[in-house]
């Protein structure tokens, strides 16, 4: 598959994969990997390990694996260097990487005779008439993670930054669609890239500084970019949280107690405006619910208390938010309990520690009556009047 002139997508689809870490994956995902070939060959990137012959089938329609000279390692990850001990042992190339991406491609895999060239920012290869420029990019989203600019062509190979979970034929991003590039973009980066924001704004800067203006990137998942201006767009509003008018409401339920307040609230909140999306933490995929929180302005969390503490599927969904580290949002929490309240103060002090301002909400005795329906009802009125004043 051609991506440009001498540059060719010889990586895997991984169309059976529904779990990566947690992130639960609905469409599969790729492992991408790009052949250069010039007067000297380049391969950019592994696959994961249960796919090298297919990788090395696609790099031998264009060249033999003998003559690749110079592997680029961006990222060290299994699902993106299991391929490279095989095509070391087969190529013998230069294996180009980031001096943390060397000493973690060692703990990995020993790497005894391998001939490494660790690399810093502006440091140069050329390949005749094309020339590599290296770029490091640590904490996105690992230490050793790293992006190559291909000057002919003007490509970026940018590793998982701008990249999807999602398997199909379409190798670009319009062939699939560019808004339906954007959604699988979003709901990677809210589940991968959230933590790192300030990171991916420093990126940005770096390439606008080095006058790196790429018209193709090729990232390590999903679809290549054709239109790179409108992900760089997005990267940028998603970094600074940049929220619509949009409440989130995340919530389980034992005896639909919990479920009925979520709904009152919801009303509310649709009664000024403002859009809702209404997620069951124990149905719906956290993945899913998290590209909403990342540009919501308000987070409204429900729980029943069971055996003195928060239900354990809203306590499990919480630690998984935590970790991403959403920011610039208001909060609330409603609960239902029998005879202890505990769900109610926990579910605040994450809230609190997340940095959320939070808006007291309320807590129901077994079945909420339509006076405190009511008061649900004005609860989400009033964050229904936040968002819109904001």
């Amino acid at each position: 598959m051609k991506v440009c002139r001498d540059v060719y997508w010889v990586g895997a689809i991984d169309w059976c994969e529904k779990d990566f870490h947690g992130f639960e994956i609905h469409r599969g995902l790729t492992y991408n990997s790009y052949l250069i070939t010039d007067e000297k060959v380049a391969l950019i990137d592994g696959v994961k390990h249960n796919f090298v012959r297919d990788q090395l089938r696609k790099v031998e329609n264009y060249v033999k694996i003998e003559d690749i000279e110079y592997l680029v390692v961006n990222h060290i990850e299994p699902d993106h260097s299991g391929s490279i001990p095989e095509i070391v042992k087969r190529a013998n190339p230069t294996v180009i990487c980031s001096k943390i991406g060397k000493e973690g491609l060692e703990d990995y895999y020993g790497c005894e005779g391998w001939n490494f060239k660790p690399v810093k920012t502006g440091d140069k290869v050329k390949l005749g008439t094309k020339t590599l420029t290296f770029i490091e990019t640590p904490m996105l989203h690992w230490p050793d993670s790293m992006m190559t600019w291909m000057d002919d062509g003007k490509v970026l190979f940018s590793m998982d930054v701008f990249g999807q979970h999602f398997a199909g034929s379409e190798r670009f991003d319009d062939e699939l669609g560019v808004g339906e590039a954007v959604k699988w973009a979003k709901i990677y980066y809210a589940n991968v890239f959230m933590p790192f924001g300030k990171n991916v704004l420093n990126t940005v800067k770096k390439l606008r500084d080095l006058n790196i203006e790429p018209e193709i990137i090729a990232p390590s998942h999903g679809i290549v970019w054709r239109n790179p201006e409108i992900i760089l767009k997005k990267y940028i509003e998603w970094a600074k949280f940049k929220s619509d008018k949009k409440a989130v409401i995340v919530y389980d339920t034992m005896w639909h107690s919990t479920e009925k307040l979520a709904m009152a609230i919801a009303e509310g909140i649709m009664s000024k405006g403002v859009k809702v999306r209404i997620f069951n933490v124990r149905k719906d995929a956290w993945t899913d619910i998290m590209a909403e929180v990342l540009d919501a302005k308000a987070v409204c969390v429900g729980s029943p208390t069971m055996n003195g503490t928060v239900f354990p599927s809203v306590a499990g969904f919480l630690t998984y938010m935590r970790g991403l580290k959403p920011k610039n949002k208001i909060a609330t929490v409603f609960s239902s309990y029998g005879w202890g309240v505990g769900a109610y103060e926990e579910i605040i002090e994450v809230l609190k520690d997340m940095d959320f301002g939070i808006i007291e909400g309320l807590k129901v005795k077994f079945k909420p009556t339509e006076e405190e329906l009511e008061v649900a009802r004005e609860l989400g009125e009033k964050i229904g009047e936040i968002i819109v004043e904001r």
